[in-house]
């Protein structure tokens, strides 16, 4: 017995079998006899006879199917459905896409169809005439009231929500810069005259090719934001916990595909070997380690107190036992003396000058964190034409001495200006 299929065409709203887990593909078998839940299976499951629980072989038996005309005998009732998502998804008109997207009619079948069946046929276009009336007899007599709308909620000002969300207008759920924002400045002083040689408008058409490439991925980035909002407020707190997991299976997945292709980079054709290179490579790395010690003590060399206390340290380490902490300080002030940062090997130390380095050196900041600090200031900058103290500690929530020194460094290398 033929039944009409209730899933669409996306093979994710298709439950899967209950026997292999496989996504069912049309035909497909449904248990007359177990209930209330459908218990459906492949064919090949059915054939092999599946048993689970309740449910036996020998079971009543539904074929689900829906490759049966409906209006036209020409035409099966998934190519119905079909036909009515694409012209959802594609817009009523754009034939050409619509036939794309349905792969067995062409652009002029879809649009005889649609327009005989849907917007031709009397039953159709009768209701919605009537809707239409009712809707003009509704609004007719009577404005539109107008009720102001509620306020969007926003985070408390000066918070860890705000902060994450800094630049993010909530009343227009968008951000106030645009993804790559500067991009129109390269094209700001093109202009195209009649004199120009081959080679010169040559290279203005490629600016221009390769800004409406950057505005196509601006596009892109905005709508996967959209995609991501839609998937927030449809998803449910089970299918949310079920997404994160896969993802962070899907971390360790790699993370172990990785390691299996570095062992194989390294000509390890067994586990038993893999150990062995574990093992070596920890030593490998302990070592590595106390070469870099004395980079470490040079930062206390000209302290012979804090140098012979950070000796001290790193013996009780070595000899397994919990160091006493005491407190490093200057004879002049009292005060504790932090050593400078040291710089190597962290990420961002390439892009920055020698000034810069000992910049972050000084104010115990890694070159990331400054880098990203250095972004934000310059572009509040452009856009006010200016940049006061306060702005700046307003707008990078760390140390405000940090701020301070990196606001006057900012400054003094001409990279802002005072408003």
């Amino acid at each position: 017995m033929d039944h009409l299929a209730s899933f669409g065409n996306d093979p994710s709203d298709k439950p899967p079998c209950r026997g292999c887990s496989s996504i069912l593909v049309e035909p497909y078998i449904k248990c007359a006899e177990c209930g209330p839940s459908p218990f459906l299976l492949c064919l090949q499951c059915f054939t092999r006879g599946f048993e689970f629980k309740k449910h036996e072989s020998n079971h009543k038996y539904e074929i689900m199917t829906s490759d049966f005309p409906v209006l036209e005998p020409s035409w099966t009732a998934q190519e119905e459905m079909a036909l009515l998502e694409a012209v959802m998804d594609c817009g009523f008109g754009n034939w050409q896409d619509v036939a794309y997207q349905m792969r067995t009619k062409n652009k002029e079948e879809c649009e005889a169809h649609y327009m005989k069946n849907f917007i031709n046929n009397p039953l159709f276009s009768s209701t919605l005439l009537n809707l239409r009336q009712i809707e003009e007899a509704r609004t007719a007599d009577t404005a539109i009231p107008f009720k102001p709308t509620d306020d969007p909620p926003r985070p408390t000002f000066d918070s860890l929500l705000s902060r994450d969300m800094a630049g993010y207008m909530p009343a227009r759920a968008d951000f106030m810069e645009e993804f790559d924002n500067y991009a129109e400045w390269d094209l700001k002083d093109i202009d195209f005259v009649d004199d120009d040689s081959d080679i010169l408008h040559a290279l203005k058409i490629a600016v221009v090719d390769i800004y409406h490439s950057r505005l196509k991925e601006r596009g892109r980035r905005k709508k996967c934001n959209g995609l991501i909002q839609r998937f927030a407020r449809v998803v449910g707190p089970i299918e949310h916990d079920k997404f994160i997991e896969s993802h962070a299976l899907e971390f360790e997945l790699r993370r172990e595909i990785g390691r299996l292709q570095e062992y194989r980079r390294a000509g390890i054709q067994s586990f038993c070997s893999a150990k062995v290179y574990e093992r070596v490579k920890q030593v490998r790395e302990d070592e590595r380690r106390k070469r870099t010690m004395l980079v470490d003590v040079l930062q206390y060399i000209q302290d012979g107190r804090a140098c012979q206390q950070w000796l001290s340290k790193q013996a009780a380490i070595d000899a397994g036992i919990t160091p006493v902490v005491t407190t490093i300080t200057t004879s002049a002030t009292g005060r504790r003396c932090a050593p400078p940062l040291n710089l190597t090997g962290l990420p961002g130390t390439e892009k920055l000058n020698d000034r810069e380095k000992e910049l972050c050196q000084v104010v115990r900041l890694v070159p990331g964190a400054y880098l990203e600090y250095k972004q934000a200031l310059l572009n509040e900058c452009r856009r006010q034409g200016g940049l006061r103290l306060a702005q700046a500690r307003a707008l990078i929530k760390i140390d405000v001495n940090k701020t301070r020194k990196i606001y006057d460094f900012l400054i003094k290398e001409g990279y802002i200006n005072k408003a």
